[in-house]
């Protein structure tokens, strides 16, 4: 007896491993392309560089709902400082 063997699809390389954990995502990020320490600076320059990482990136969006959903409060995320995020999170808290 013969086996016929059928070829399996294969998924399309987008350059990015698939990945459907709840940070999944992530992997989508401008800030992949760097060490995470830029993204954790002592300084206000260092910011400003982080969010120029940011500026346009794909789930830049996410990366800010991510780190207020999660009440992160080191670091720059979706392009936002600590500052900015307890900003963000005070106005929700008296809007709603």
């Amino acid at each position: 007896m013969k086996l016929k063997l059928t070829a399996v699809p294969q998924p399309v390389n987008s350059g990015v491993p698939f990945n459907d954990s709840s940070t999944g995502w992530m992997s989508n990020g401008n800030c992949r392309n760097y060490p995470p320490a830029t993204f954790f600076p002592s300084d206000g320059v260092g910011v400003d560089r982080a969010r120029a990482i940011c500026a346009g990136c794909p789930v830049q969006a996410r990366c800010l709902d991510y780190a207020l959903d999660e009440r992160i409060e080191h670091g720059v995320w979706g392009g936002c400082s600590e500052r900015e995020r307890r900003r963000i999170l005070k106005r929700r808290a008296l809007a709603g």
